[in-house]
């Protein structure tokens, strides 16, 4: 039995002739009859009663044709599903992200990249730069973007990225009205510092130290979110990156920083491994988005 005798078997039986067997397989019609012949001896037993030029199906080829019909609903169904893998309409993709990224970065890329790509399933989870790291460096993600990624082997950088953090004050603020403020400004007012073993809260610190301005922290918190959502309250003013504070809309107001506190992040995957189709698919949308997002500029990785 070898599947060009089941193709020409199924197909008898689907058109209830050898004739149109023959012209739906492009073949001759003794070919055909041979190759059903040659089944049924493999088979041990008939499925075909011949009488008169016609053909009539044996009871056997009956029960038989039930199975090589599910036989080839399990092939059509996995044609269908490879090319559903083929063009990006069945996969999975595993990404992290640090809080930042997720309000506005995450959800336009998303939204362009499932529009085009509606049978991926896609698993998001939001967590701290160091954790993000391990989880890449471990292949649990394809995909992350995180802060801070050091040197390390176990990981590769595919892009990365600079924006300038700004000062958040309430809008009745006085300093609400100012078009920069510096460490100077900020003598004696109450702050609201991101935690000192992020890379944010150094830079800060240096410039107030470089400054000869000392700080009155109120509140040392993280995330920025956390940070903002502390200064929206009016505990104190903090200093965050842009995107974050994008989300509170009129509730805060941003206002340049000097010296500039550089905001690098970065779009790493595991090291030494190909992407995904999928994950190479959204790592491209992903910097496009991000190229497109104002003030943030792409740096060599």
């Amino acid at each position: 039995m070898n599947q060009r005798q089941i193709q020409a078997f199924r197909q008898v039986m689907r058109h209830g002739s050898i004739t149109v067997a023959a012209q739906a397989l492009n073949v001759s019609q003794p070919a055909v009859s041979r190759l059903v012949a040659e089944l049924e001896r493999s088979l041990g037993f008939p499925l075909l009663v011949r009488e008169g030029g016609k053909i009539t199906p044996t009871a056997e080829a009956i029960e038989f044709e039930r199975e090589v019909d599910h036989m080839y609903f399990g092939l059509e169904r996995l044609a269908e599903i490879a090319r559903e893998i083929k063009e990006l309409r069945r996969a999975s993709l595993y990404i992290a992200t640090m809080p930042m990224v997720s309000f506005e970065i995450l959800p336009r890329a998303l939204k362009g990249f499932l529009s085009r790509h509606e049978g991926i399933r896609v698993t998001h989870n939001v967590h701290t730069s160091a954790r993000i790291v391990d989880l890449v460096s471990s292949r649990q993600v394809e995909l992350g973007i995180t802060q801070t990624h050091g040197r390390r082997r176990d990981i590769d950088v595919v892009g990365s990225y600079r924006t300038y953090c700004v000062c958040v004050v309430t809008p009745d603020h006085p300093l609400a009205r100012r078009a920069l403020v510096t460490p100077n400004d900020l003598q004696d007012e109450k702050m609201v510092a991101l935690a000192h073993h992020t890379l944010t809260a150094n830079y800060v610190t240096r410039a107030f130290a470089d400054a000869n301005v000392r700080t009155d922290v109120t509140i040392e918190s993280q995330p920025s979110y956390a940070a903002c959502s502390l200064a929206a309250a009016g505990l104190g003013i903090s200093i965050v990156d842009p995107m974050t504070v994008r989300v509170f809309g009129d509730v805060l107001v941003a206002i340049p920083f000097e010296p500039k506190i550089p905001f690098d992040f970065h779009l790493i995957k595991p090291g030494g491994v190909k992407l995904s189709r999928a994950a190479e698919a959204f790592a491209q949308n992903i910097i496009e988005t991000l190229d497109s997002i104002p003030d943030t500029h792409f740096l060599s990785a």
